[in-house]
């Protein structure tokens, strides 16, 4: 090797380095950099507590002991006093932290601490009775992750109950210990037979989910506070799927909303005849619209066609340009760095807009289908 090459050779390598070191001293700027997560809409200031509950009428199939009861972790964002005051909520507090990917806590993306939430503990409920909705996330991922929704539906009134499904997540924190998924909650290989086998389960926690919030009703601080005459049932991916499924089997159900979530169980042939908010990525196919590329996407499509076919509720459907499937999710609003951006189906839409979009639907899909009210997102054709 000659020494011209041996010269190249080494300040191409210092370049690496240099490289390398100013983009992890970026990384570990941007991972420390404030993040606030987009401010709700509403005119209520946010509440947030926490709660175990366990289901001892079910047990639980996804247990790695037998009869064990279905147990499960429950955030609640609430309409709080706005002459309250509390000290602001953590995103991901204690074991909670464990949401970040793993090992990468350090410089993948922006540290749970470096991010605000718009909602307080130790608040006292708002003057009034509010509806009910459980809002269930996507497979392998837990309700904090979906604080941005959450805080902006419980801002317009709502009393919003996130279930996260043990086992399904990947991580759920009970009684302060973190637990995680299993490959019967969430199959690594996930086909039609596993989402019809796991459907019922979620459906099951967000109805049990349901009545529990209801039964605060007639107890502690809530009580006198909750509507449960008319609940709604809000999911993103598998959750929004479930979030059908629950609405179909409940006779209280004012509407369901499905986040870019392909319908499984049941509801897909039977319909749903309560009012249906669909809302799909960019291109995606749970909408019945898209040209499908394969045969997943085929098997998306058919399955959307036929729960909107034998539904008999009014529907709408729409699709977000730019956006992609965790583009309904927090994910949206912070930084992650280059190497998990790549891995996170984001679309090239802004965060934060897509979020709003978002927020604005949904909120407008409950407004009108719970309390009556007229929506203009909602006039006009049906299906966009």
């Amino acid at each position: 090797m000659t020494k011209r090459v041996l010269v190249l050779l080494l300040g191409l390598g210092l370049v690496v380095i240099v490289t390398a070191a100013g983009y992890v001293g970026y990384a570990a700027v941007k991972h420390a950099q404030t993040v606030a997560l987009p401010a709700p809409t509403g005119r209520y200031p946010v509440g947030r507590t926490t709660f175990d509950w366990t289901d001892h009428h079910r047990t639980d199939p996804l247990a790695p002991r037998s009869n064990a009861p279905r147990a499960l972790s429950v955030w609640l964002w609430y309409p709080a006093d706005p002459h309250d005051d509390g000290p602001r909520t953590s995103y991901a507090p204690g074991a909670w932290s464990g949401l970040h990917f793993s090992g990468l806590a350090g410089l993948g993306e922006t540290s749970f601490q470096s991010i605000h939430t718009h909602s307080q503990s130790q608040l006292s409920v708002a003057a009034g009775r509010f509806p009910i909705v459980v809002l269930e996330p996507g497979m392998g991922l837990s309700a904090p992750q979906y604080t941005t929704l959450a805080e902006n539906i419980a801002s317009h009134g709502y009393l919003v109950a996130g279930v996260t499904p043990t086992y399904s997540a990947n991580l759920t924190v009970l009684h302060q210990h973190p637990v995680h998924g299993t490959p019967m909650g969430n199959p690594p290989q996930f086909t039609t037979a596993a989402g019809n086998r796991l459907i019922p389960i979620w459906a099951g926690d967000a109805r049990f989910t349901a009545d529990r919030v209801a039964a605060l009703d007639h107890q502690g601080w809530l009580s006198g506070h909750v509507d449960s005459g008319r609940i709604a049932y809000v999911g993103h991916s598998f959750g929004g799927a479930s979030s059908i499924q629950a609405c179909a089997s409940d006779a209280r159900c004012a509407g369901a909303v499905d986040l870019d979530g392909t319908a499984f169980g049941p509801v897909v042939h039977g319909g749903l005849h309560a009012p249906l908010m669909i809302i799909g990525a960019a291109t995606s196919c749970t909408t019945g619209t898209c040209r499908p590329t394969g045969a997943v996407e085929r098997g998306i499509r058919t399955s959307a066609r036929a729960l909107l076919a034998a539904s008999t509720g009014p529907t709408w459907c729409f699709n977000i340009a730019g956006t992609e499937h965790f583009n309904f999710t927090d994910y949206a609003a912070y930084y992650l760095a280059l190497p998990l951006r790549s891995l996170v189906p984001l679309g090239g839409i802004d965060g934060r807009r897509g979020l709003s979009i978002t927020n604005s639907y949904v909120t407008a899909f409950l407004d009108h289908v719970v309390r009556g009210q007229r929506e203009p997102l909602l006039t006009g054709p049906a299906n966009r």
